[in-house]
């Protein structure tokens, strides 16, 4: 599929599985940061919208203006951090390589790259908009 061109109608019903989308503040911001820690890649980049690709998963990215009439715009926190409790794990991004990028991108570094019992190098980075990206390899 080329997400450059792919119609809304046409992306919508290629998606299966578990589905991830992110509402933001600032769309253009959000891709920033994940193209810049993350190496992700954005099709077509909006002030509202986003396709964002992390090696073959993709995903979504709203503006909050997107969701005037979805049910969850009033649970929207005021301030972050809007994705308490979620983490968004990368398990193929390298957690020192992302770190270095992160407070340049405007991420906050929760925890430094750990060695975990669970047998991956984690790295937890906070967002501006409140989600904990988690850079993971296996260690």
């Amino acid at each position: 599929m080329d997400y450059d061109t792919v119609g809304a109608t046409e992306f919508g019903a290629s998606l299966r599985g578990i589905g991830l989308n992110l509402l933001v503040r600032d769309v253009a911001a959000q891709v920033a940061f994940l193209e810049s820690v993350f190496g992700m890649k954005a099709h077509q980049a909006t002030a509202d919208f986003a396709i964002m690709r992390y090696g073959d998963q993709v995903f979504q990215i709203h503006s909050d203006g997107t969701y005037h009439s979805n049910p969850l715009l009033g649970f929207l926190p005021e301030t972050p951090p809007r994705g308490a409790g979620i983490e968004i794990r990368l398990y193929d991004s390298d957690p020192e390589a992302a770190c270095a990028r992160a407070e340049d991108a405007g991420g906050t570094i929760l925890q430094e790259p750990t060695n975990k019992p669970h047998g991956l190098r984690e790295a937890y980075i906070l967002c501006e908009n409140g989600y904990a990206w988690v850079a993971s390899r296996a260690v």
